[in-house]
């Protein structure tokens, strides 16, 4: 099987129902009756993946469990994670036949920390040493921190300049595409604004009451 990474129109073509393209993951919410029903899928998961030598992040909490597919050694998304997400929808599948469980993304979000800034490499090291975080192992990547337990949201530094006064902090919200529009209706109906949509459909701006600003991202119209 070919580890190549996959693009974002590859992705969608496979067309994974319940699953959602989050920075270089497949995730998905699997919502159960009690925190046994998510322990058994957990464990049937872990049975699955065992048998391909591919494994996800599993989050189980009382009454859901969420789940991230990802290929680390190509920083992305491959064919073994498609793969495995047909495998444990199926295994969804399998046990709503017995119990009310569902899946779905619509909830499902990914954050990132991101800090404007004329000069990444001035502040970037601070950031990393109080956070405990390392550098991606990608050389390409220069410009943000990761947590390696994936407990912490990655923070990535933004050039921008020096003006006085500026934002310095922004949220970077990862949402499934065909959320957006919602998400973006209930923030202006919260007394929100739109501040730039001339970058979608690959992140929109928008704007609380005071200014501070945050941009919901997705996987369209990037490299």
């Amino acid at each position: 099987m070919t580890t190549q990474r996959l693009t974002g129109p590859q992705i969608a073509e496979a067309r994974l129902d319940g699953w959602t393209n989050l920075i270089g993951g497949l995730q998905t919410r699997i919502h159960t009756p009690d925190f046994a029903t998510g322990l058994a899928l957990v464990n049937a998961i872990g049975a699955a993946a065992e048998e391909v030598g591919h494994h996800p992040d599993l989050d189980l909490r009382f009454a859901h469990l969420d789940v991230r597919l990802s290929s680390h050694d190509v920083g992305g998304i491959t064919e073994r994670d498609v793969d495995l997400a047909r495998t444990i929808s199926g295994l969804v599948a399998d046990a709503a036949a017995g119990a009310e469980i569902t899946m779905e993304c619509a909830t499902v979000s990914r954050l990132e920390l991101a800090l404007d800034t004329p000069a990444h490499d001035r502040v970037l090291p601070f950031w990393r040493a109080v956070l405990a975080m390392e550098d991606p192992a990608s050389p390409d990547v220069d410009d943000e921190v990761r947590d390696p337990y994936g407990a912490l949201p990655t923070v990535w530094f933004q050039r921008s300049g020096s003006d006085e006064p500026r934002q310095h902090w922004h949220l970077d919200v990862w949402v499934e595409p065909s959320e957006v529009r919602t998400r973006i209706d209930a923030a202006v109906a919260a007394g929100g604004t739109l501040v730039s949509d001339a970058e979608a459909p690959s992140f929109w701006v928008l704007s609380d009451p005071e200014g501070n600003k945050v941009c919901f991202c997705t996987w369209q119209d990037r490299g």
